[in-house]
């Protein structure tokens, strides 16, 4: 028995186009999908509430636990809609932050476009102080010069301060200190310190996660502030969680104080929904594939996990260019994001090129068919002219789609610069958008050694059923898995997560010269900051605890992640350890190097609860052939001609149901679309299986 058996629970996720919501029930799932409200999201979030509720009989007080994933961290660092931000740091290092790495992203643009600093340089303040890399003081702070500070602080108007000084990783003490006297000194503004938002090695990561958990701070914990008081107001008493980027749950304070952790909350979810299936059906090879109004997201899964990664960039200027964003240092889901959705715009460029995104009518004004306003081809209009959406039963028939305005806009914006017919352009931009998301899988694959036509694709979000075949076929990917309530996937899988923390602290010493003692003290200390956290939403009984370290041979620039053992360390471990280190370096490089020192820059520990069980395999369930229940004009690749194409209700599909393409399988938040290259079957499990002919 876990935590999770006859509770009801709820889960909301936030995209830029539609907040979708789930309710988790002892008798099954109710879904709802709902535009976002772009000025108060937290209504866009209680009016789908209200309808899930509504649907299930079920009243706010006896909901048990409340879920809530968000972009609206990561879409204020990408608009630059954030706090009005200042950075303090050690003396001599004001220009951290724009020195960077010391290089260009793209050595041969001359125009290169580096980001804008979120910070800029008149909000950049020094103090004297100075740590050494082992944590001893060389300088003092000077404590005059901080509260130098209050009063431009106050008159500049700055909402929130970074404070990142030289090794504060190695002593928070400095850190501590400044922020004590801010406060002292009647500081209104939020403060974070590098030492508690990114307490690690390498100067300009920890600045800038630093200073993005600043600039975005003030507007999150408003929020979350908000969304708490609305919820408690209509009724509800149940605890609110966070999903992080890592695939885990923390509590509302622990986000408020680190928003940074929230950045890919959403897209987390849809890795936690992939892993799960995968798991389900025992598929071990497996890229997800999730696309919503505003992005399409790809991960990889082995071995039934999400690829995971400590580093993650945040709006890079260049399309796919590491080193063109801000990067970031906390546990993330490793996945690449382009902005390709249903609401991303297309256009014909300067050079006469049908370009698609990333820039999005979101939900507000949104595609020209929703008859908001929009009047800017976007990919939504496309699927509506090739007939891939039902316009009378858009958002299970809460929004009547209007087909003159698709087509006006897809006639003005793309077919007659084009000079090709409507039909054409609408074609060309679901092509284009296709091709743009198998070229980023393409290169994600390459980047990490996949090869992608061993894989099997697991397709959800509101568009994701829509494109995923044709983008299987561009991929050479030959089974598709559409789940179960696809239209809502990310939400469904943060019901599915762990109620997770990591904590990682640098603290540097070598195996020739290892310091048990030193390292128990670390793990202790870190290990029970997590437990701390995760306490609050899952019983002690239930958590288990993983010890790791990132190592390297002395002389290296990037280290690798090494399992510990979960207990107290002795002296005699270094063995252990070095041959533990070795094993999994000759894994990745095919050799290990012999009589050099091997160094350990940072320790970690992951305090989880229990994942919920996962179900029987997927079993062979009797063969039946379905029956459509309409069928309606649709293009089709393979003949380049509109045809009658039958729909199929996916509700009234039972396991075993079985039909060819070209189809088009419809539920309440979104369709699938099935080429006449592959064939369809619903397994015991409900998910709809897509295998190639």
């Amino acid at each position: 028995m876990t935590q999770y058996k006859n509770l009801i629970r709820l889960a909301a996720d936030i995209g830029g186009t539609f907040t979708d919501v789930v309710l988790e029930t002892p008798t099954g799932l109710v879904t709802a999908k709902v535009p976002t409200d772009v000025l108060n999201p937290e209504q866009g979030i209680l009016n789908g509430v209200n309808v899930v509720l509504e649907k299930a009989s079920v009243t706010p007080e006896q909901v048990d636990v409340f879920i809530h994933g968000t972009t609206l961290a990561t879409n204020a660092l990408i608009e630059r809609k954030g706090a009005k931000t200042a950075l303090i740091t050690t003396e001599g290092f004001r220009d951290s932050l724009e020195i960077a790495y010391e290089n260009r992203f793209d050595q041969y643009d001359l125009m290169i476009d580096k980001p804008v600093q979120l910070i800029p340089r008149e909000l950049r303040f020094t103090v004297p102080e100075r740590m050494d890399v082992r944590g001893r003081v060389l300088l003092e702070l000077d404590r005059e010069a901080v509260l130098s500070l209050v009063n431009e602080i106050e008159t500049k108007g700055i909402e929130s301060v970074a404070v990142g000084l030289l090794h504060s990783y190695a002593n928070p003490a400095h850190e501590q200190a400044v922020r004590e006297m801010l406060i002292e000194a009647g500081c209104k503004a939020e403060i974070s310190l590098s030492s508690e938002v990114c307490p690690e090695v390498r100067e300009y990561e920890r600045l800038m996660t630093t200073a993005c958990n600043a600039y975005v701070q003030p507007i999150m914990a408003r929020y979350l502030k908000a969304l708490k008081a609305a919820l408690h107001e209509n009724g509800f008493r149940s605890p609110l969680f966070l999903m992080t980027s890592g695939g885990g749950m923390t509590t509302l304070e622990s986000a408020i104080r680190f928003p940074i952790r929230l950045v890919e909350s959403g897209p987390s979810g849809g890795a936690v929904l992939a892993s799960r299936i995968a798991a389900n059906v025992q598929e071990k090879n497996v890229v997800s594939f999730d696309m919503g109004g505003t992005t399409a997201k790809i991960c990889l899964i082995d071995d039934y996990e999400p690829q995971t990664a400590r580093n993650f960039e945040i709006a890079r200027a260049a399309r796919f260019q590491k080193g063109s964003g801000m990067p970031v240092r906390i546990p993330v889901v490793e996945m690449i994001e382009i902005g390709a959705g249903g609401g991303s715009i297309a256009h014909v460029d300067s050079m006469g090129r049908l370009a698609i995104g990333p820039e999005s009518a979101g939900s507000t004004p949104g595609p020209a068919c929703y008859g908001h306003g929009g009047e800017r081809a976007t990919v939504t209009d496309a699927n509506v002219l090739l007939g891939k959406i039902d316009p009378q039963d858009f958002a299970e028939g809460k929004m009547q789609l209007d087909i003159a305005a698709a087509e006006a806009s897809v006639t003005y914006d793309i077919a007659n610069p084009l000079n090709v017919p409507m039909h054409e352009a609408a074609f060309g931009i679901g092509e284009m958008v296709e091709e743009n998301m198998a070229n980023a899988a393409r290169i994600h694959s390459v980047e990490h050694g996949a090869d992608l036509t061993q894989c099997t694709m697991i397709a959800f979000g509101g568009a994701g059923p829509l494109h995923a075949v044709r983008l299987a076929e561009k991929l050479n990917i030959q089974r598709v898995i559409v789940p179960a309530n696809s239209g809502v996937g990310s939400a469904v899988g943060f019901l599915w997560a762990p109620m997770a923390y990591e904590v990682v602290q640098s603290r540097y010493m070598t195996l020739d010269y290892f310091n048990a003692s030193e390292a128990n003290h670390v793990l202790s200390q870190i290990g029970d900051e997590a437990f701390e956290i995760v306490l609050s939403g899952a019983p002690e009984e239930e958590l288990t605890e993983t010890r790791t370290a990132y190592m390297r041979y002395v002389g290296q620039g990037h280290e690798i992640e090494i399992p510990l053992p979960n207990r107290d360390l002795t002296s005699e471990d270094n063995t252990l350890i070095k041959t533990t280190y070795e094993e999994y370096y000759s894994n990745l490089y095919g050799r290990t190097i012999p009589e050099r020192d091997i160094e350990i820059l940072s320790w970690s520990v992951v305090v989880s609860s229990a994942k919920k069980a996962v179900e029987d395999a997927a079993v062979d369930s009797e063969a039946y052939p379905a029956m459509p229940n309409s069928s309606r004009k649709g293009f089709l690749p393979s003949t380049k001609q509109y045809e009658d194409v039958p729909v199929y209700w996916r509700p009234e599909l039972s396991p075993g149901a079985y039909f060819e393409g070209p189809a088009m399988v419809a539920e309440p938040q979104t369709t699938t679309f099935v080429t006449s290259a592959y064939r369809a079957h619903i397994d015991s499990q409900s998910n709809l299986i897509l295998e190639e002919k």
